[in-house]
């Protein structure tokens, strides 16, 4: 069942300091190592890809904070809020397949946006997944809902 689109990919690259995340036209997701040129591939293959929901740019604007997409540390940035699924659901994208592991806890280096965007967003920041089938990521693909967590 479609849900949903892409809207944004990022990456950075061991090289790449901070935030904003740079803006990548396509993502390579590698089963069972991450994302292809990624700083953190290879590590924690639970926490290999974070996705992120426009609602949560929409939250920290509405408190007149406006981030760059990226700045929340996503690599795909999703049109709803992934929050409203569960540990364990699966999307489909293109023939990639990535499951929810667990919500990303709240940094406080984001303060350097503003001083209150930690607490604003500390529920919905962004979501950690892994890798379960690999494949390409990139702008307007259609997300799936492959398995219900």
């Amino acid at each position: 069942m479609e849900i949903g689109k892409v809207i944004s990919t990022f990456s950075a690259t061991k090289l790449d300091k901070g935030l904003p995340r740079p803006k990548k036209d396509k993502l390579n997701l590698i089963n069972d190592f991450g994302i292809e040129n990624d700083k953190f591939a290879g590590k924690d293959l639970d926490k290999t890809v974070m996705i992120v929901g426009t609602f949560t740019y929409d939250m920290a604007k509405n408190e007149n904070i406006n981030l760059k997409f990226g700045s929340l540390g996503e690599n795909i940035l999703f049109d709803f809020n992934p929050h409203n699924y569960k540990v364990g659901t699966q999307f489909k994208i293109g023939t990639a397949i990535i499951e929810i592991t667990e919500n990303c806890t709240i940094c406080n280096h984001l303060s350097k946006f503003d001083d209150d965007l930690p607490i604003l967003i500390k529920d919905c920041r962004g979501i950690y997944c892994k890798i379960i089938n690999s494949g390409v990521v990139k702008d307007n693909d259609t997300i799936l809902l492959y398995k219900k967590g």
